[in-house]
C-alpha cells in the first residue's frame, strides 16, 4: 500500500468572477502531504482556501496548477472514489428516511454488492452508537445525532480516506467528544482521516500532524507536538527543593537538597499557535500591499 494517502504538490486554483473575468485566486502553491493512517488537521480562518483545498482533494475541482494525488492516483480519477469518505460541514438528508434506510441508501450509491450491504449497513452504525435511534427518521434527529449518522453514510463503503469538513459544528461538548472517540477508532482501523475544524482545542487531542492556511496560502505545518513546543525555553521539575535554592538555579540543586527530576520544553496551546501564526500573515500581507501602494 502506498504510504501517502494524499499528495498536494503546488496546486494553485483561480475564479474568474463576473461579467469581466477578473481572476480571484483561492489557493496558491500548496504542498501538503497526509500519511496513511494519521488524522491531519487543516485550519484557517473562514475564506483561507480550506473548502477548495477539500474540493480538490475530493476530485469535484480542478487545479489551475499542480496536481494532487491520492494513493498514488489523480484525485479527480473515478477509480479513487470508493477510496474516500466525505462528511459536509452542513449535510443534508432527507428527512423522511429513518437512519438505517439512509445509510443504506448511500451504501447502494457506493455501490456495495446486496450480499454485504446490509451488514455493512448495520456495522456503520453501529461504529457511530446509532443502533437505539436507527429506525427514527432522520427528521426527529438532534444536531449530533445528524453528525454521527452523517459519519456512517461516509464510512458504510469502508474507505480508506475519511474526509470531514467541521464534524463537531453545532454539537454539545458530550457529542463533540462522542464524534472525538469515532475518529480515534478509524485511526485504530488503519484508516487515515483528514478533518477541517475551528475546535482548536479538540484538533490539539486528535492529529498528528496540523496544517494551517490562510488567504490561500500553507503558513505554518507540521507535527502538532513539534509545532507547539517552545524550544526557546525550559521547564524544571524539582523534587524536594527548598525555597533558597531556587533563586541560584540549576547549579545549587544540589547543594540545597533538591534533585532535578525532569527537563522539558513548555507547550503553548494550538490556539495560541494558530492566533500568532495568523497574524503574523495577516501583517505580512498588509506590509506587502502598502508596499505595492506607494
Amino acid at each position: 500500500m502506498n504510504d501517502t494517502a494524499i499528495q498536494i504538490k503546488g496546486i494553485t486554483k483561480d475564479f474568474i468572477s463576473g461579467f469581466r473575468g477578473v481572476k480571484l485566486r483561492a489557493i496558491e502553491d500548496i504542498h501538503l502531504e497526509v500519511a496513511n493512517n494519521e488524522i491531519y488537521g487543516l485550519l484557517g480562518p473562514n475564506g483561507s482556501g480550506k473548502s477548495t483545498t477539500i474540493k480538490i482533494v475530493l476530485g469535484l475541482l480542478r487545479a489551475s496548477k499542480g496536481t494532487c494525488h491520492i494513493y498514488g492516483q489523480p484525485s479527480h480519477a473515478m477509480s479513487v472514489r470508493k477510496s474516500i469518505g466525505y462528511l459536509p460541514e452542513a449535510p443534508y438528508f432527507h428527512s423522511y428516511l429513518s437512519g438505517y434506510e439512509l445509510v443504506r441508501y448511500y451504501a447502494r450509491i457506493c455501490g456495495l454488492d446486496r450480499k454485504i450491504v446490509n451488514q455493512r449497513v448495520d456495522d456503520s452504525i453501529e461504529l457511530v452508537g446509532m443502533q437505539e435511534a436507527k429506525n427514527r427518521l432522520v427528521g426527529t434527529y438532534s444536531k449530533g445525532m445528524l453528525q454521527r449518522i452523517g459519519l456512517a453514510q461516509a464510512l458504510v463503503h469502508d474507505p480508506k480516506l475519511v474526509i470531514l469538513d467541521e464534524p463537531t459544528a453545532g454539537v454539545d461538548p458530550m457529542g463533540a467528544e462522542a464524534v472525538a472517540d469515532i475518529i480515534r477508532t478509524l485511526k485504530d482501523r488503519g484508516k487515515t482521516v483528514l478533518i477541517c475544524s475551528h475546535l482548536l482545542g479538540q484538533i490539539e487531542d486528535l492529529c498528528d500532524r496540523v496544517a494551517i492556511l490562510h488567504r490561500g496560502q500553507l503558513i505554518r505545518s507540521g507535527r502538532v507536538d513539534d509545532l507547539l513546543q517552545q524550544t526557546d525555553r525550559e521547564s524544571y521539575i524539582v523534587k524536594n527543593f527548598n525555597a533558597d535554592g531556587r533563586v541560584a538555579m540549576k547549579k545549587v540543586i544540589e547543594e540545597q537538597g533538591g534533585r532535578l527530576t525532569n527537563i522539558e520544553k513548555p507547550r503553548r496551546s494550538l490556539n495560541e499557535l494558530f492566533l500568532k501564526e495568523v497574524e503574523l500573515s495577516e501583517s505580512t500581507h498588509l506590509k506587502k500591499g502598502n508596499k505595492e501602494t506607494k
